[in-house]
């Protein structure tokens, strides 16, 4: 019996060694593609203005300067809240005393007095009364303005347009490079969103200001630049 079993073994070895291998599964060509990026640029109007206004004093001590400073930032900020700016509109941006030195060739330096600067921050959620609220602020003491600057508080509305926009403009291009290579271009196989950019854009320089009449201001519009990346098939 075991001598019938090791025939059997002996015959079907040399059959199982002549099956052929399954061939391996051939792995899909890579699809030849372009890749480019579209932009465009939707304006929109600001509804948010941003501005600090300041007061800084000088005083042959360091308790007087800031006495006399913190007496007019205070009615400064009495102003901004009687002209319509709300608690939380305001907040204090920077408070800093600063000995004026006497600098003399030979001598030890010598301290001549103090200056003292207070700024507090405006986030005014409506841009209708930003030039009466600059006017209070200067009437009320302040003597510094800077960063005056309008903002669009929600993107949203302009994203949709946007970004169809930025992907007609990578089509576009993705075309006229396909019709150079004597190709057509087919389906998109990759989209990536870029993020929406605007550039600042202060509205006045950091300067002393003294009360006038009016403080002419323009909101104008804001500039929002979306991308989108685009990888299109070639055909």
């Amino acid at each position: 019996m075991n001598r019938v079993l090791v025939l059997l073994a002996a015959l079907a070895a040399p059959a199982a060694a002549q099956t052929p291998p399954f061939p391996a599964p051939r792995e899909a060509a890579p699809a030849e593609a372009v890749s480019v990026t579209g932009t465009a640029r939707v304006s929109l109007a600001p509804d948010r203005a941003v501005f600090t206004a300041g007061v800084q004093t000088t005083a042959p001590t360091a308790a007087q300067a800031t006495e006399e400073n913190s007496r007019t930032m205070a009615a400064v900020i009495g102003a901004l809240k009687k002209a319509g700016a709300a608690e939380g509109e305001l907040r204090t941006s920077h408070v800093s005393v600063y000995p004026q030195m006497d600098h003399q060739p030979g001598k030890r330096p010598r301290i001549l007095g103090y200056q003292v600067s207070n700024g507090v921050t405006v986030t005014r959620k409506t841009t209708a009364d930003v030039s009466a609220l600059l006017q209070a602020a200067l009437d009320a003491g302040a003597n510094q303005v800077s960063g005056v600057s309008f903002e669009v508080s929600d993107a949203a509305p302009g994203r949709q347009d946007g970004l169809t926009r930025a992907f007609a403009d990578a089509r576009a291009k993705a075309q006229v490079l396909a019709q150079a290579a004597g190709r057509t271009l087919g389906r998109a196989l990759s989209i990536t969103e870029g993020t929406a950019m605007a550039p600042p854009r202060p509205m006045m320089r950091t300067m002393a200001m003294e009360a006038a009449p009016d403080v002419p201001i323009e909101a104008g519009t804001e500039e929002l630049r979306y991308t989108v990346s685009v990888t299109f098939e070639l055909r």
